[in-house]
């Protein structure tokens, strides 16, 4: 069975900055790939892609894993016809977006401007690309940066293009630059009649340097035949990972050999189901769940893996990775990657170690440099679940635990590493409020941090380590508040902030109220439960949460923030299934035994609030997370807590499931949980 003509990527992309269906792409993309394409309808913000729009700006290079972080080493490729425009909006055209082809492994777009079709299809850091203009005159393929920085040089000798940019958000990184080497086929360019300049002072050059320059190639006939590779290192790695990527290899056998690996990680969860529109939203989830992190890695002459440092500019042996949001992806995407991509988590995990090496703390949401995004360091989640399933040999498990002690006890130099108010952390037992905003997720993540310390301990022999972290890993009952029933944010003194509001929105909570932000213990649920006096009265405590009405109040922005929004458009109560925070919320009674109160609000949310449509989910998919919390719950089983070798069950929705070929029933166990084991 073929498992690709039931993904729709652009699932999620149907978003606007104030109200999120996903906010995401529409990749045209390998698995983990380091370079991604996609089309460009507006240049004007982040949000650079709509379904809805009827214009193109051109085909992107893009790396972006969020428009709240924004994109990084792009490049734009425009066909025009007669006068090449530099600007946006002078060169875009019109498209019918119903005709174009967008899949994973191909694209297909019609510029009715220059009456062009343009055809894509990806390698691991390029393309190849074909052009067909209807006539053969004044055709032409502009190569134009985003922002930032541009270099281009036409060789005329090989019909290569050599472009560098260095647009680069953030301030973690030294000397960035994405080297792109462009190979035309013999005889379909005029070397003669190259533009290149900026927008008011284009001239016949081979060579272009400054700020928001660009270069335009003119063709001789009506057709063009392009490959492409893209380096974070160098013109001559570019060109290594061109002739080793696309070499001789014929645009269809390109295509053929990125569906042939698209439908091998498709159908690593196979699933029969009632009706076509849920299939469609579960494999377009699944393609969701291998784009990012993105490889940022090379293979040298040899074929050994180099990598770009952003932390000093300097070329390194190794692995990389990059692109990821840990607050956001440890919850769902690495347990996933522990069933169905092990030889991937593996190398993932021991890129993240590179990380620490080089620069000396372990990454929290890096975007080719450290961006620091999010609050805390949640990675430990991500490392902890690699260690405890077998998938970090011994000297990573040394370094990464290294690095996790570091974060844990020594504050950073730059808020963008380490846990956030770590000093009053390790001297309180938790942060207060004034050391920190969002200071009771602060706590709560640094008590399950400490408790993936304890358990990495565990598999070193670090007896001492393990009694002082599993005793850290209490901490978050220190927040609690028997009278209101919440964690609560509390000065150093010891006092609890006046003027309670559970409703209120952030101030000392994530993108949340007390109400998403309580009952985030998955290591000790149980420890939780006691806090209320037991599981029933813990369990009616959860019952309210759904029965509350999704009101709410502003303590901590400037004005209503998306995710307020979007809980509020969902109304699953105060259950936010549209943030991370909420994700773990609905599997709370199962964690606890009571599958079927579990059982009842996956199935309700998975059939009201996710499809396969351009408006597919709740709130931001953000890299894989919500489309992995929709094919966990589809086939029966959560993650409630990475690091346990167990996942909570909950009622399958389909009717059955093979997982790496093997079948696979979460509705045959008795028990509320599934072992690990079973699963691989």
């Amino acid at each position: 069975m073929e498992y690709l003509p039931f993904v729709n990527i652009k699932q999620g992309s149907d978003s606007v900055h104030s109200f999120s269906n996903g906010n995401t792409l529409p990749l045209t993309q390998l698995p983990f790939a380091m370079t991604a394409f996609a089309p460009q309808t507006s240049s004007e913000s982040s949000w650079f892609y709509s379904p809805r729009a009827r214009v193109l700006e051109g085909v992107r290079i893009t790396h972006q894993p969020s428009p709240w972080i924004a994109d990084y080493g792009t490049l734009i490729f425009m066909p025009q016809k007669r006068s090449p425009e530099m600007r946006p909006i002078r060169r875009r055209s019109g498209y019918r977006p119903d005709q174009a082809v967008l899949s994973p492994h191909f694209m297909q777009l019609d510029f009715l401007k220059s009456r062009c079709r343009l055809r894509l299809t990806p390698s691991e850091r390029g393309a190849a690309m074909e052009l067909a203009f209807d006539s053969a005159d004044d055709n032409w393929l502009s190569v134009l940066p985003l922002c930032g920085g541009y270099e281009a040089k036409w060789d005329a000798c090989s019909d290569t293009l050599r472009v560098k940019v260095d647009n680069c958000g953030g301030q973690n990184t030294v000397g960035f630059a994405m080297y792109t080497v462009i190979r035309f086929a013999p005889g379909e360019i005029d070397g003669e009649a190259i533009l290149a300049g900026t927008e008011n002072a284009l001239s016949n050059a081979d060579n272009v340097k400054g700020e928001m320059a660009g270069m335009h190639i003119k063709l001789k006939g009506a057709s063009l035949h392009a490959a492409l590779a893209t380096s974070y290192i160098s013109y001559e790695q570019a060109e290594r990972n061109l002739n080793r990527e696309i070499g001789e290899r014929s645009f269809e056998e390109l295509r053929e050999n990125g569906r042939r690996l698209w439908e091998s990680y498709l159908s690593r969860v196979e699933i029969e189901t009632e009706n076509e529109a849920q299939k469609r939203t579960f494999y377009s989830c699944m393609y969701r769940a291998f784009l990012y992190p993105h490889k940022a890695y090379e293979p040298d002459a040899n074929g050994e893996p180099v990598h770009y440092s952003p932390c000093d500019g300097k070329t390194r042996c190794g692995v990389r990775y990059t692109d990821n949001g840990f607050w956001d992806t440890c919850r769902t995407c690495y347990p996933f990657y522990a069933i169905v991509a092990r030889d991937e988590y593996r190398e993932m995990v021991r890129a993240f170690v590179n990380d620490y090496l080089e620069c000396g703390w372990l990454p929290r949401w890096p975007s080719i440099g450290e961006r620091g995004c999010m609050p805390s360091t949640l990675i430990d989640a991500v490392l902890c679940d690699a260690a405890v399933k077998g998938l970090m040999d011994r000297d990573t498990m040394e370094q990464a635990f290294e690095g996790m002690l570091k974060h844990a006890n020594v504050p950073a130099p730059n808020d963008d590493y380490g846990r956030s108010g770590v000093a009053d952390y390790v001297r309180l037992g938790y942060v207060p409020i004034e050391a920190h905003k969002e200071s009771v997720n602060l706590t709560a993540d640094a008590a399950y941090g400490d408790w993936c310390i304890a358990r990495i301990a565990e598999l070193l022999g670090k007896k001492e380590t393990v009694r002082v972290y599993d005793e850290r890993a209490k901490n978050y009952q220190k927040l609690f508040d028997p009278e209101t029933g919440f964690m609560r944010a509390r000065f150093a003194d010891g006092e609890f902030r006046p003027g309670f509001i559970a409703e209120s929105w952030g101030l000392d909570y994530t993108e949340g109220s007390a109400w998403q932000n309580s009952f985030a213990v998955p290591h000790d649920v149980e420890g939780l439960a006691a806090l209320y006096g037991g599981k029933e009265a813990f369990l009616k405590k959860i019952d309210a949460l759904f029965e509350t009405p999704p009101v709410y109040e502003i303590a901590g922005y400037d004005s209503e923030i998306h995710e307020i929004t979007e809980m509020a458009a969902a109304d699953y109560g105060q259950c936010a299934i549209s943030n991370q925070p909420s994700f773990h919320i609905p599997y709370i009674y199962g964690a606890l035994g009571e599958t079927e109160k579990t059982a009842y609000w996956t199935e309700r949310i998975c059939r009201e609030a996710f499809s396969y449509e351009d408006d597919g989910f709740p709130g931001d998919e953000d890299n894989g997370s919500m489309a992995l919390w929709y094919v966990f719950s589809t086939i029966g089983i959560y993650p409630f807590c990475p690091g346990k070798n167990e996942f909570v069950r909950t009622k399958k929705l389909v009717k059955s499931v093979r997982i790496n070929g093997r079948a696979f029933d979460a509705d045959r166990y008795a028990g509320h949980t599934v072992p690990y084991e079973d699963l691989i």
